[in-house]
């Protein structure tokens, strides 16, 4: 990988009362919050150290940018189909912005001199701020690399230990920077759409967490008709207390206030057993979501409500509510290993698949690409 250092600005929190705020608002307000001084440019090109404390666990990492050539060259993978809608908003607010304003996040098969390099960087010296965010109990802490005998350690293990990343958060920002590089490069050449923007964290040091469906059910189908037609490719359980899946292959939903484990039959995967990966959201989209509830497209439906794991069991059951017609089906997380198989061979993952925390705030370090701002 082709990592640089880059002209950042970062939060200068003497005049942010709140962080939480600050961030959530960044992408509306930031060239008010630009103008109003509420931003520090780095006086030299850096890279950035970034540790990001949750709950008892540190996640280590690394943000830099990276030559746009390898996303090009398949060396930053993706695994999530885009569209050119999403893309277009992005376009717009990053010529509007004159920046970008979150890293996309990558990860990449744990290496042990990049973990120790990381750590020991950042044991020996004092972070350049430290911020905590009261909504999600984060801690977040930045140490700036502007050594040039660091900066070129930091690159030489780069490109000698990763010949490839994976693409955990960012897939719309990846893209709409390689459009921006092929199609205003030449005519725009005050602005770097040659970079992009990254945060290179390990594949130990993120978590990937599920991502959950809450479903409408046709008119006139009732539980029992559900029930019945789902008996057809699973083994069904009414389960005694709410819980998540325990293993792949197994999905746990909710109906009427009752909770169901469900897996699937031993002849539906043995069907599949020539697949690079069988993914259960790949089977809940064909077998259940298409075959029993008629929903050809989970990109567009109306029907279907995409509910993060962070969100718990309550998630779930605030979003059926009390709606007799909604049912909310949980997934067991995807793992790293099926993310990189199906990556690897050129296959895309169902959308809101995965869900990797941490992940990072708007705002809490900011690319300039527009050269002369």
């Amino acid at each position: 990988m082709r990592i640089k250092p880059f002209q950042a600005l970062y939060p200068n929190f003497d005049f942010i009362a709140s962080p939480d705020s600050f961030c959530a608002n960044a992408k509306e307000r930031y060239r008010e919050f630009q103008k109003s001084g509420f931003f520090e440019k780095m006086p030299e090109d850096a890279m950035f150290v970034y540790e990001i404390e949750s709950e008892g666990r540190r996640h280590l990492g690394l943000i830099a940018q990276n030559d746009v050539q390898d996303f090009f060259e398949g060396r930053i993978i993706k695994h999530e189909n885009t569209l050119r809608e999403k893309e277009q908003q992005q376009m717009q607010m990053f010529l509007r912005w004159h920046a970008v304003l979150k890293p996309v996040l990558l990860t990449f098969s744990p290496v042990k001199e990049i973990n120790t390099w990381l750590q020991t960087y950042a044991a020996g010296r004092e972070p350049m701020f430290v911020t905590r965010f009261e909504r999600d109990g984060q801690t977040h802490r930045v140490w700036p690399v502007t050594d040039a005998a660091n900066i070129a350690l930091a690159q030489s293990l780069f490109e000698k230990h990763i010949s490839r990343t994976y693409i955990a958060d960012g897939h719309h920002r990846t893209t709409t920077v390689a459009l921006l590089h092929e199609r205003l490069r030449d005519k725009n050449p005050v602005f770097d759409f040659d970079n992009l923007f990254c945060a290179y964290f390990p594949s130990d040091q993120l978590d990937i967490l599920d991502f959950n469906r809450v479903v409408e059910l046709p008119l006139g189908m009732g539980a029992i008709p559900l029930i019945v037609r789902l008996s057809k490719v699973a083994e069904l359980e009414i389960l005694s207390e709410a819980r998540k899946p325990t293993e792949k292959h197994e999905l746990v939903f909710f109906l009427q206030g009752e909770w169901y484990s469900l897996r699937w039959k031993a002849n539906v995967l043995q069907a599949l057993e020539h697949q690079h990966v069988t993914l259960d959201a790949n089977l809940l989209n064909e077998l259940v979501l298409r075959d029993i509830l008629g929903i050809t497209d989970v990109r567009t439906d109306a029907r279907i409500s995409y509910v993060e794991g962070a969100r718990g069991l309550d998630g779930i059951r605030k979003t059926v509510g009390e709606r007799p017609d909604r049912v909310g089906f949980l997934l067991y997380p995807v793992s790293f290993d099926d993310m990189m198989q199906m990556a690897d061979a050129g296959e895309t993952l169902p959308p809101k698949s995965t869900y990797f925390e941490p992940r990072m705030k708007s705002g809490m370090l900011v690319k300039i690409l527009k050269r002369d701002d």
